[in-house]
C-alpha cells in the first residue's frame, strides 16, 4: 500500500487564523459530521486528501453535481471521479457484471494492493450513478482515498462522493485550506481544513475497460507499482485525447494546471544554461542542480531572487507534495514568468512533469 491512513499533525489554515466564519474548519469529528450532513443536503464540501483538495457533492445527487460544474466553472464534458470509503462499496457505484472474469480479478487486485490510495479506476457505471457525474459517459472513474478524514466525512455522507480539486477549472490545483479559500471563497458551503496534502498531485487514472489497460493520467501511484500487479499498462495520456462523448476521465486536457504566471520547462542540462532574469522565477526539481545553475552565473545573485528547489535532496515524493504550493506562491508574486526543471521521469516524476507541460501550454 502506497500510503498508510492519517490525519496530518500539523497546525491547519484555521487554526493560524483569527477566522470566525464557520465556514473553515479543522478536521474534527464535530465537523466532519457537520460537512456530511450539508452534503446529504445536497451541498458542496472541500475536503482534504492526499493528493489535493477535493469539492464533494453526494455522487447520487444530480443537482448537488451540477452545483460542482457551476462552482468551477467546469465543461460538462469533464466527468467527475466518485470517492468512496470501502471496497464494498465499489459495486454500488460500479457494475462490474459488465466486465469479464480476468479484467474483475484484476480490479480486485488493484484495490487489494493500492486501495485506499491515489489511484482512479475506470469502471462500467452503476445506474446509481448520475449521468452529469460521467459527463453522459458509460463508465466512471472511482478511487478509495487514503485520507481518515476524507474516509470518514464519505462514510458518514452516504458512502459515494464526487469530487473533482477545489480550484476554478483548468488552475493551481489546491494543496491547502488556503488555496481554495482564495479561489473558490464563499461558493463552497464548508472547507474543512485537514493541513497539507501529503502527495500534492492528484490521483493516477486508469483505464481498465478496453482492449488494453492505458494510464489516462500519472498521478499519485506510479505506473511500475501497477504493474507490479497485473503486468505491462499503456501510456495512453495524451492530452486532449478526447472521445466522441467527451473525455473518458478528469485531467485529459492538454492545458491544465495553469498558474496565472507563463510557465516554461526545461531538462536539467537547459535549464543549467539559462541566465539570471530578474523578473523571472527559477523552479528546480533539487538543491544539486539549483546549485549548479547559480555557480554559472556572472553576477551574485540578488537576495530578492526567486529561486526554488522542489527537495534538496531529489526526493520525489516531496518534491509532488510542494509542486503546486509552490506555484501557488509564484503566482502571489511580482515575477512575471516561471522557468522550471523537468523531475526525473521514474515514479512520481511521470505525475510531476505531466502537470508542469500542461501548466506550461
Amino acid at each position: 500500500m502506497l500510503l498508510k491512513r492519517f490525519f496530518s499533525p500539523l497546525p491547519t489554515f484555521a487554526q493560524r487564523s483569527n477566522l470566525v466564519n464557520m465556514t473553515y474548519l479543522p478536521v474534527s469529528q464535530k465537523s466532519l459530521e457537520k460537512a456530511a450532513a450539508i452534503l446529504r443536503s445536497g451541498g458542496l464540501v472541500a475536503f482534504p486528501t492526499e493528493t489535493v483538495y477535493g469539492l464533494g457533492a453526494d455522487a447520487y445527487n444530480s443537482a448537488a453535481i451540477a452545483k460542482v460544474f457551476e462552482v468551477k466553472g467546469r465543461p460538462r464534458f469533464d466527468p467527475l471521479i466518485i470517492h468512496i470509503a470501502s471496497v464494498e462499496t465499489l459495486e454500488e457505484v460500479a457494475d462490474l457484471s459488465l466486465l469479464s472474469e480476468d479484467v474483475r480479478r484484476k480490479v480486485f487486485l488493484l484495490a487489494e494492493n493500492l486501495w485506499p490510495g491515489p489511484l482512479s479506476l475506470v469502471l462500467p457505471k452503476s445506474e446509481k450513478i448520475p449521468g452529469i457525474a460521467t459527463a453522459g459517459l458509460p463508465t466512471a472513474a472511482v478511487r478509495f482515498p487514503a485520507h481518515e478524514a476524507a474516509q470518514t466525512l464519505i462514510a458518514l455522507s452516504g458512502g459515494a462522493v464526487a469530487a473533482p480539486s477545489a480550484n476554478p477549472f483548468g488552475s493551481l490545483s489546491p494543496t491547502r485550506a488556503e488555496h481554495v479559500r482564495d479561489k473558490l471563497g464563499e461558493k463552497v458551503d464548508m472547507i474543512l481544513d485537514g493541513g497539507p496534502s501529503q502527495i500534492g498531485v492528484e490521483s493516477t487514472v486508469l483505464d481498465i475497460t478496453g482492449k488494453s489497460i492505458k494510464i489516462l493520467r500519472p498521478g499519485g501511484t506510479p505506473k511500475e507499482e501497477i504493474e507490479k500487479l497485473i503486468g505491462h499498462v499503456e501510456d495512453g495520456f495524451s492530452p486532449s485525447a478526447e472521445t466522441s462523448g467527451g473525455f473518458i476521465s478528469p485531467g485529459q486536457l492538454k492545458s491544465h494546471y495553469s498558474p496565472q504566471k507563463p510557465l516554461l520547462v526545461f531538462s536539467m542540462e537547459e535549464i543549467i544554461r539559462l541566465p539570471y532574469e530578474p523578473d523571472a522565477a527559477y523552479l528546480f526539481f533539487d538543491g544539486s542542480v539549483r546549485d549548479k545553475w547559480v555557480e554559472t552565473q556572472t553576477e551574485n545573485l540578488p537576495s530578492s531572487a526567486f529561486i526554488r528547489a522542489l527537495s534538496e535532496k531529489g526526493q520525489v515524493l516531496e518534491a509532488s507534495a510542494r509542486l503546486f504550493e509552490t506555484l501557488h506562491e509564484l503566482e502571489k508574486s511580482q515575477i512575471s514568468r516561471i522557468f522550471a526543471q523537468f523531475a526525473p521521469p521514474e515514479g512520481l516524476g511521470a505525475a510531476i512533469n505531466d502537470r508542469l507541460t500542461r501548466a506550461s501550454m
